[in-house]
């Protein structure tokens, strides 16, 4: 049962990260303000009249100040409309509605396949310490964290498509193409961007496995007799995950946002992708719908990671405050 305390700190949370919200969709609005071009201009074309890009602008809303535009923007996000795309005029939306299940699907998939190499070649170097194995894992680690990801996406298109053509090197198949033909083309995507979580996640679990390992209770249950998969699953890991689940939780929100590129180089059609053309073609309502959906991710995420905290370690749910 959550305590009081506890339940004071995710309100205090909850208002802290909503000011986070409002901070990120104003600064991006300010930002899209001052980027170089002009929304109207790069609608109607370079050859349009000084008259015609006036009419637009008045049309759009660009000839009001930006405080009255942005507080405009945010009193209807707040009853869920976003507004409409300058250049397609759809509902923004919807346009996100239908973009961000394929990137979600994206950063389910790259979260799933990063822990099921981490977890296990976190534990085995934590239990090798220092040991041949525990080395050549930290030598691959180095290798993929200093490695950009768009790199190994390129590197994993030519040696898993170009060159055995198990994969499709870009593309996008919907869930009503059949679902292992989903997951077919999004396994070259989802395990670039894998590779490049992974060696975060190994490292962290090994540190803190390592040093768990050390504590008391494990040398009790090494002296009842327990074995090491007991030992290592059983007593281990939960305490030492509470890093990991921070990490897990701080990226999930990054990755909604964070993969423009690999969306790009794969031409997967997610939200990432839309953000891109967005900013090219000065679309600032697409940008900042983009910007809160994925703030608001983050604070959700947050949110959960604190939950997740209180499941993992029982003195985080029923301490007192400080």
């Amino acid at each position: 049962m959550i305590s009081a305390s506890f339940a004071r700190r995710l309100r205090r949370q909850a208002v802290t990260l909503l000011a986070i919200v409002l901070a990120a969709t104003a600064l991006t609005f300010a930002i899209t303000e001052i980027l170089p071009g002009d929304a109207a201009v790069a609608i109607l074309g370079e050859t349009a009249t000084p008259a015609d890009i006036a009419s637009l602008r008045t049309e759009l809303g660009l000839d009001r100040p930006l405080v009255v535009r942005y507080a405009d923007w945010l009193g209807r996000a707040i009853t869920g409309d976003l507004g409409r795309s300058y250049r397609t005029r759809e509902q923004i939306s919807v346009m996100i509605g239908q973009r961000l299940p394929v990137t979600l699907e994206l950063v389910a998939l790259t979260q799933c396949i990063a822990l099921l190499l981490a977890v296990p070649a976190g534990i085995f170097a934590a239990y090798r310490n220092r040991s041949r194995s525990d080395n050549a894992l930290a030598a691959i680690s180095i290798g993929l964290l200093s490695t950009p990801a768009f790199v190994i996406g390129i590197g994993l298109i030519y040696a898993l498509s170009v060159s055995l053509g198990w994969f499709p090197a870009s593309g996008y198949s919907t869930f009503q193409d059949g679902l292992l033909a989903n997951l077919h083309g999004m396994v070259l995507p989802a395990l670039t961007l894998a590779l490049a979580e992974f060696p975060v996640y190994m490292r962290l679990l090994r540190a803190d496995m390592i040093t768990t390992l050390q504590q008391d209770f494990i040398l009790v249950a090494r002296a009842k007799g327990l074995g090491v998969t007991d030992i290592l699953l059983g007593h281990a890991l939960r305490p030492s995950s509470l890093s990991l689940v921070t990490v897990i939780g701080i990226n999930l929100g990054r990755l909604v946002g964070g993969a423009v590129i690999i969306e790009t180089l794969f031409a997967i059609p997610g939200i990432g992708q839309m953000l891109v053309n967005a900013v090219y073609q000065h679309d600032h309502f697409v940008i900042q719908g983009v910007v809160l959906v994925v703030a608001t991710g983050f604070v959700l995420i947050n949110l959960t990671v604190d939950l997740v905290y209180a499941w993992l370690d029982p003195r985080v749910r029923v301490g007192s405050d400080h």
